[in-house]
C-alpha cells in the first residue's frame, strides 16, 4: 500500500503499522519522504486515510511551483532532485542518491543523467555543484 515511501514517526505503534503497509520506516525525519508527526491525523483512521493523507503530504507541486513560477511537471526523480535540494539547501551526490533510495555508494547513473536533464533543460546554471555539494541555482 506505502511500498517505496520513506515514512518518519517518532511513535512505535505508528512505525509498526506503517512498516505492515510496506512503507519504508525512518529513524530520522530529515530523509523521509513525510514526517508522520507533522501531519497531525485525528485518530481513529482508516487505512485508506493514512495512505491519503500521507501522499497528499508528498504533492511537491508547491514546491515546484516556487522554484520556477508556475506549475511544471516533471518524471519523478527530477521533482525528487529538485525537492530535496530545495528542502535541505545542498547534498553530495551520495547523499542525495541515499535520499532518492539509491546505496550511497551504488553505481547507477540515474541520478547524473536526471541532474544532466534538468540542466539541459533548464540551464547548466540551475543545479550547480560547488566543492562536491550539488545546490539549486536559477531557472
Amino acid at each position: 500500500m506505502l511500498s517505496g515511501i520513506r515514512v518518519y514517526s517518532s511513535d512505535k505503534v505508528w512505525q509498526k503499522i506503517l512498516s505492515d503497509f510496506n512503507a519504508t520506516v525512518l529513524n530520522a525525519p530529515d530523509l523521509a519522504d513525510v514526517n508522520l508527526d507533522e501531519l497531525g491525523l485525528n485518530l481513529p483512521v482508516t487505512p485508506v486515510d493514512l495512505k491519503t493523507a500521507i501522499l497528499s503530504a508528498m504533492d511537491n507541486t508547491k514546491v515546484l511551483q516556487k522554484i520556477f513560477g508556475h506549475s511544471v511537471y516533471l518524471p519523478q526523480m527530477q521533482t525528487q532532485i529538485i525537492v530535496w535540494l530545495d528542502k535541505t539547501g545542498g547534498m553530495s551526490l551520495n547523499a542525495l542518491k541515499q535520499a532518492l533510495g539509491f546505496l550511497p555508494n551504488m553505481t547507477t547513473h540515474a541520478v547524473d543523467t536526471a541532474i544532466y536533464q534538468l540542466r539541459k533543460t533548464y540551464g547548466h546554471d540551475f543545479i550547480k555543484n560547488e566543492n562536491g555539494v550539488y545546490r539549486l541555482g536559477k531557472v
